[in-house]
């Protein structure tokens, strides 16, 4: 198949792990470290000042908890790379969700690629690879634990972000946030529904909507994955099923392959597993959850994105290639892609608010049962846990603990207040059973990456380079907004925005039909910086960015910049880059009210959003920052390289 299983992986560019000191290490040392993604420190202070988290108090009446330093930007990829490198984005080389290819400026995801086999045989309709196809991990740098290794401490991390293939060099690895579905998607849902005008037609993102017909109770229809590797013309593999209506009562039974499930309306399915026939004796396997929404008057039905089965998994998402299917046969099958809370869904108005959270609490309890079993059997070393629930609810459920959000519902919004409140809480209870269950003699450590806050206003910052003379449109009387850069005279363009952050020069000699001469580029930058910073917002007159970061005069290592931004725009707390302009749109206004389910965000000016650092105990070597965190957990065992900056 095109994607071969990685068996190794060359970590790329030396990290700031230098040679190793003589200082002794310690074996039988225990350190956990859960990383909950997106706690924000300001909110947790408040809960906890309120009684509500009492066991946060518990371990920093012992310990500490700090605000902890986020990265610039302060984005999921970008953070968690900071923590695992002790690098800024020069030494790891994440700088946004999105990079681009300079010469062509497609985007792409940044932190892993998939690389097809470089020679083919073909015949007929079909195509043989002539060797494996593999996946990179894009980001460099050598991460933390592999220092512990080094020592002869053992390491399990699981679910780290950024680290899609896993990087080989801990004991035990899963793979976290950005690791895909079987489509090479992050989380692309099926719906199916026999409504006539659902969605009025329009196309949805984040999933594809099915129209189907009910004949005589039956309904017949397909999952789809990937593109076969074996043809030579593009065409997805698909696995047809059949669902059975019930003539009277609101249930189906769902047949795909040689699994059967019945499910009523308004329940979800255990994993499904799935078989995708490539050609013969080659199949391609992975997992669905369904979710019955209704059965009539219109048929209603969910399915996950495929997923990787952890127990034949198709791509290398753990290390030992047997962990990801130990965890499995312990806990049972669970969500493999990196972000598995189904966001889109919600923002697409395929789940209703109820929907999404009892999707979301699913994919929680699986996190939780395998950290239960981990730490019951955690020995010494380090254990390091990801948990991702937090964040993604915090994202789409903001404004309703929000009033002053431009979009807040007094009538819709009120019940769902205490959600994301309620979360903190429950992750103070996963603190308070790790702390019990790990005994006085463990050092726990709980971190994240970036804090959160209310996002009510976009900022569309391709239409502001178009409206200050920075990007030219070859015909500036079309009414309607090709998107990505549809309409845009290269030649008379100067500076375009991609990604969430990132400000990138049209630079003669780079882009392709650049109009910025190499001898210009430091003077557009400053002239760029200047009046960004003195944009105001006309509805409230506040200022729209808080900072703007030249790459070469923040971060550390001036040689590790290629394909870095020109400028990241740190935007005011409460604003942030358009969906739109992020992929290259140009709407006809500048500063809009975000009126997306997507409510709460990050993407700003650093300083806004600090992540958090509690710990039951002093650490030996304090950290303020992500960076500096690695060093800190490499003190903790007595190592003293130099992994803190």
């Amino acid at each position: 198949m095109r994607w071969g299983v990685v068996t190794s992986l060359v970590v790329l560019v030396s990290g700031l792990l230098g040679p190793a000191c003589s200082s002794p290490q310690e074996r039988g040392r225990r350190v956990v470290v859960l990383g909950f993604d997106g706690m924000d420190h300001g909110l947790a202070s408040e809960l906890i000042a309120q009684g509500r988290m009492p066991n946060f108090a518990r371990a920093a009446a012992t310990g500490g908890f700090t605000p902890l330093r986020t990265s610039v930007p302060p984005q999921s990829p970008v953070a968690w790379s900071n923590f695992i490198t002790g690098h800024d984005p020069s030494g790891h080389g994440i700088y946004d969700f999105l990079h681009r290819e300079a010469s062509t400026r497609t985007p792409f995801l940044s932190m892993s690629r998939v690389v097809d086999p470089s020679r083919s045989l073909t015949f007929g309709k079909y195509r043989l690879p002539l060797g494996s196809g593999r996946v990179e991990l894009l980001r460099r740098g050598r991460p933390f634990w592999e220092a512990l290794e080094r020592h002869g401490i053992r390491s399990t991390i699981v679910r780290m972000p950024a680290n899609f293939p896993p990087s080989g060099s801990a004991h035990r690895e899963l793979s976290g946030m950005g690791t895909p579905d079987l489509v090479g998607s992050y989380g692309s849902f099926s719906y199916y529904t026999s409504a006539s005008f659902a969605f009025s037609g329009r196309q949805v993102a984040g999933g594809e909507v099915h129209r189907v017909t009910v004949r005589g109770g039956r309904v017949d229809a397909a999952l789809f994955g990937p593109d076969n590797p074996f043809l030579r013309e593009p065409e997805k593999v698909a696995a047809p099923f059949t669902v059975w209506i019930d003539g009277t009562r609101p249930l189906a039974r769902i047949v795909v392959g040689g699994e059967e499930r019945v499910l009523q309306a308004g329940e979800w399915s255990d994993w499904v597993p799935v078989e995708f026939s490539l050609m013969p004796l080659q199949r391609l396997r992975g997992m669905v959850r369904f979710y019955l929404r209704q059965v009539r008057p219109d048929f209603e039905l969910y399915a996950s994105p495929v997923n990787i089965d952890p127990l034949a998994p198709a791509l290398p998402i753990s290390t030992p290639g047997s962990f990801a299917a130990d965890l499995a046969r312990a806990t049972g099958r669970y969500y493999t892609q990196g972000m598995p809370e189904d966001t889109k869904a919600l923002e697409e108005g395929v789940f209703d608010r109820d929907e999404f959270l009892a999707q979301a609490r699913l994919a929680g309890e699986e996190v939780k049962a395998q950290l239960a079993y981990l730490l019951d059997r955690f020995e010494d070393g380090l254990l390091f846990f990801y948990v991702g629930n937090l964040d993604q609810i915090s994202h789409v459920m903001w404004r309703p603990m929000d009033p002053g959000h431009p979009a807040y519902d007094p009538v819709a919004d009120p019940p769902y207040r205490d959600v994301i409140r309620d979360a903190y809480v429950e992750l103070d209870r996963v603190v308070g059973e790790t702390l019990d269950r790990l005994g006085p003699e463990t050092t726990l450590i709980v971190m994240s990456d970036h804090g959160f806050t209310s996002w009510r206003r976009a900022f569309h910052l391709n239409s502001w380079l178009r409206d200050q003379g920075y990007l030219a449109l070859r015909d500036p009387g079309r009414p309607v907004d090709l998107g990505f850069f549809g309409n845009v005279d290269w030649a008379r363009s100067r500076a375009y925005g991609l990604g969430l952050n990132g400000l990138y020069v049209n630079l003669a000699g780079r882009e392709p039909e650049g109009a910025v001469r190499e001898a210009d580029r430091d003077a557009l930058l400053d002239e760029l910086g200047e009046r960004l910073l003195r944009v105001i917002d006309p509805a409230s007159g506040e200022a729209a960015i808080a900072r703007v970061y030249r790459p070469d005069r923040t971060f550390s290592d001036p040689s590790g910049l290629e394909g870095a931004p020109d400028l990241i725009i740190g935007y005011a707390k409460g604003f942030r880059c358009s969906n739109e302009s992020a992929l290259g749109g140009m709407p006809r206004e500048v500063i809009v009210d975000n009126t997306s389910p997507w409510s709460g965000d990050h993407c700003m000016d650093h300083e806004a959003v600090p992540g958090l650092l509690l710990t039951n105990r002093p650490l030996r070597r304090p950290a303020d920052s992500l960076k500096a965190l690695a060093g800190s957990l490499l003190a903790e065992f007595g190592i003293r390289e130099g992994a803190a900056k």
